[in-house]
């Protein structure tokens, strides 16, 4: 009998069913643990059911080798996906950027602040442009300089290096380089980017110029999971900001700029707080 002091935070979907909740809390409950927070949610469009909750394990006892290996026959009853965490455990990230500083600035000094439950053991660019801020921090810096003849292998020595700091997530604060299907897929679901525009609209380069150029009353940002469909991937927050007649191009940037760096703040505070669900090309987030 063996007993886990630690938090514990369970996300589930499965189809839905009279009782599911009264099943995994009666589990928990059963065993000792002191639930502290307990959401759900139905979509009666595909009848998916969806969970989260957390418990206190101090006194919470498994009878396995693991609190998994406990509730797997729960899982495999209701054919449920799943995963368990503990909020004890800190999210390892690694943070990808190029030229521009905001959004990586703004994560750096909320991780310094202790806002998130995370550690970062490096950053990686194509540039060699944010290597003083990283210092700043502590934090190792590796510059990895891309072109079309040597992608694939600086993505492969990418890899090799979060496998080797053990990565569990990676956060593209502005990274401007698309990343191949390959390395998409040795992180699915945990790679977060920062849109600049609220998708779909305003597709290509320069995004603000356009929008100023058509007169638009707001502008937004969106973070997203990354998939190899490029910007297509799940949704994970989003924002607006209105725009007046006297905004000028450099107003805009910089209400873009705010946007972006609170955006994603949100979206990072989301995943590793293991509050987003993602279920096809959409997400349940449980804020």
């Amino acid at each position: 009998m063996t007993k886990y002091p630690l938090t514990a935070i369970l996300l589930l979907s499965c189809p839905d069913r009279i009782g599911l909740v009264a099943e995994f809390s009666g589990f928990i409950s059963k065993n000792g643990g002191n639930i502290l927070s307990l959401n759900e949610y139905v979509d009666t469009e595909t009848n998916t059911f969806f969970f989260r909750v957390t418990w206190d394990m101090k006194n919470y006892h498994i009878s396995g080798s693991s609190p998994e290996e406990d509730l797997l026959p729960l899982f495999n009853k209701f054919k449920a996906s799943w995963q368990l965490n503990f909020l004890e455990k800190k999210e390892r990230i690694a943070i990808f950027v190029s030229h521009y500083d905001h959004c990586l600035r703004d994560i750096l000094w909320r991780y310094s602040m202790q806002e998130y439950n995370i550690e970062i053991p490096l950053i990686i660019s194509n540039y060699p442009d944010m290597e003083h801020i990283a210092h700043r921090y502590g934090i190792s810096y590796y510059c990895f300089p891309i072109n079309k003849e040597n992608k694939r292998n600086v993505e492969l020595q990418e890899i090799a290096l979060l496998k080797e700091h053990q990565i569990n997530s990676v956060i593209l604060a502005r990274y401007m380089q698309i990343l191949s299907p390959a390395f998409v897929a040795e992180y699915s679901n945990r790679i977060i980017n920062i849109h600049h525009s609220f998708l779909p609209a305003f597709a290509g380069s320069h995004p603000y110029r356009q929008a100023y150029e058509k007169g638009v009353k707001i502008i937004g940002a969106t973070s997203h999971y990354v998939t190899a469909e490029l910007d297509e991937g799940p949704i994970i927050e989003q924002d607006i900001t209105r725009i007046s007649h006297k905004d000028t191009l450099q107003d805009i940037l910089r209400k873009g700029r705010d946007l972006e760096r609170i955006v994603l703040a949100r979206a990072v505070r989301f995943h590793c707080e293991h509050r987003v669900l993602v279920h096809g090309n959409k997400t349940v987030v449980f804020d």
